[in-house]
């Protein structure tokens, strides 16, 4: 059985620039924000480290030469991981798309597309351990069977009032992911760019069904309304409280809600 990490204590690389810039970066359990001008490397050390996961997650054998990490606890050999990268750009295998006879134009909506799939056996994993635990006859089985089913009633909140003001919101009676605006019923896919990116950052979190996982952002803030950006962290946190957020940003909103603290220049990793 894989041993999994916690979370991720120190991001190390020898030569982020062709054996310059040591890079020594000591991150907080819960939230991790790198800052800095353009050009200074911000998303390439996420994309070094997340090249060394990219085989399933097992990092000490496929981590690329001079990339270190330090984890919680320090035997694990694997980690639980997402990457989202922000940009709503032109779908790339539209080939591969048009076999499956599915009309997707972007990369955001291929991301809905697996989604929507994660979605769904999440909904089957909890249906299965709420009627587990109801059928435990527990004292307290119909509140820890509340428990099981809070996440998901959560994440539909914060979409109908992120929503709130285009009148568009979740129809609950669907197994997959459906909207309603004015008695017209909406595809995903059918979104502004800025929904279907706080829609498909905030259904990441809520597939991985409250584990420990570090969830990495590149520039989260494109195409998000600044209050979006002010509320996104603390939507995050709330909906998987076992989460590890790794981001990089230009985006004083994204600090504006009390995450000021967890911000890291790139001056300050760089030995």
């Amino acid at each position: 059985m894989p041993k999994y990490a916690d979370y991720i204590e120190q991001i190390e690389i020898d030569s982020l620039w062709n054996g310059r810039n040591h890079v020594v970066w000591n991150l907080d359990r819960r939230v991790n924000i790198l800052s800095g001008v353009n050009g200074m490397g911000k998303s390439t050390i996420l994309n070094k480290v997340v090249k060394g996961l990219s085989a399933g997650g097992e990092f000490p054998s496929h981590m690329l030469k001079g990339v270190r990490l330090k984890v919680q606890p320090a035997d694990a050999k694997w980690i639980r991981f997402d990457l989202i990268r922000s940009f709503d750009a032109p779908l790339l295998n539209v080939e591969a798309v048009a076999r499956m006879n599915m009309s997707l134009a972007t990369e955001l909506d291929w991301q809905l597309f697996q989604l929507q799939r994660k979605f769904l056996d999440y909904q089957v994993n909890i249906g299965n351990r709420i009627i587990e635990t109801l059928q435990s006859g527990a004292p307290d089985a119909a509140e820890k069977a509340q428990q099981l089913s809070w996440p998901k009633k959560r994440f539909q909140d914060m979409i109908d009032s992120l929503f709130a003001e285009t009148g568009k919101h979740i129809v609950r009676t669907e197994n997959e992911i459906r909207f309603s605006q004015i008695g017209e019923t909406l595809m995903p896919y059918q979104l502004s760019s800025g929904e279907k990116q706080i829609l498909v950052i905030l259904l990441t979190v809520l597939v991985e069904d409250q584990q420990s996982y570090v969830l990495f952002m590149d520039e989260p803030e494109a195409s998000l309304h600044v209050e979006w950006q002010r509320q996104l962290l603390g939507l995050i946190v709330e909906l998987n409280p076992n989460v590890q957020v790794i981001l990089t940003t230009h985006s004083p909103a994204v600090i504006m809600d009390g995450w000021l603290d967890r911000v890291t220049e790139m001056s300050d990793i760089v030995v």
